[in-house]
């Protein structure tokens, strides 16, 4: 069974001071480790300090992007081994925002994961289609694409270490949320996908999260389907006492 995942990512929001605030708060809802995964993603500026705060703690650290080198002349960026000695476990690429802000390609998307893997950091990759994608029929080209080319020269062993996060772009941040049967339908493609070319049990075993407008309202219906194992939230995560209902749900 997968085990879910729950990850917020606070985009460019908060200072070091609401950060800490937010994971001591975090830290200290629960008596007992709640029976699913517990990311955050901070911005930069506040991975060290968060790191401090929840260490020896249920949470997981995530950051929000890094570079695909381990160094060299490339200012205001940050190595995957950077993020690991400032304590972060994970990190999230191929964000919506980084493929249409800041015109990141799926090759560029790729190299970044296989330096993230290097770096012993479990990816969070992102996938999903645009509004006019969707209307158009082309959800599952855009998909697999996405999928074919992110995951190239991806080892089975390497998708062990993998969440997926399937992020319909017009849902993101627009208050729009694809019904339960809309996002089913996409995680089940995705993880049908990979069966067929990582094999069964990696298919059987890889955590596939929703991501968009996702909200304590909507979670538990999203996760009641088979193939949604978490959600990948971004507004509602920047709100502890939202927050702590989204991991409870």
């Amino acid at each position: 069974m997968i085990r879910p995942v729950i990850a917020g990512n606070w985009k460019m929001n908060k200072t070091v001071a609401e950060a800490v605030d937010f994971a001591v708060r975090l830290r200290t809802a629960y008596s007992t480790p709640p029976d699913r995964e517990v990311i955050i993603a901070p911005p930069f500026t506040a991975l060290q300090a968060v790191a401090d705060t929840i260490r020896g703690s249920f949470i997981l650290l995530a950051a929000q992007n890094l570079h695909e080198e381990e160094k060299g002349a490339y200012t205001g960026e940050i190595s995957g081994k950077m993020l690991r000695e400032a304590g972060c476990n994970c990190v999230i690429i191929g964000h919506s925002e980084r493929r249409t802000l800041f015109t990141e390609s799926d090759d560029r998307i790729n190299r970044k994961l296989r330096a993230a893997l290097t770096a012993g950091l479990r990816p969070i990759f992102c996938i999903g289609e645009s509004l006019r994608q969707r209307e158009e029929g082309e959800t599952e080209a855009v998909i697999e694409h996405q999928l074919k080319e992110g995951l190239n020269n991806l080892t089975a062993n390497d998708i062990e270490s993998c969440v997926v996060a399937y992020e319909p772009v017009w849902a993101i941040g627009t208050g729009k949320t694809a019904s339960p049967e809309q996002a089913e339908k996409v995680h089940r493609f995705i993880r049908e996908w990979i069966v067929r070319r990582y094999g069964p049990k990696n298919g059987a075993e890889l955590a596939i999260l929703y991501g968009g407008s996702v909200t304590p309202k909507n979670i538990a219906e999203l996760m009641a389907q088979p193939d949604i194992n978490g959600a990948l939230v971004g507004g509602a995560s920047l709100d502890v006492d939202s927050f702590i209902q989204l991991v409870g749900c």
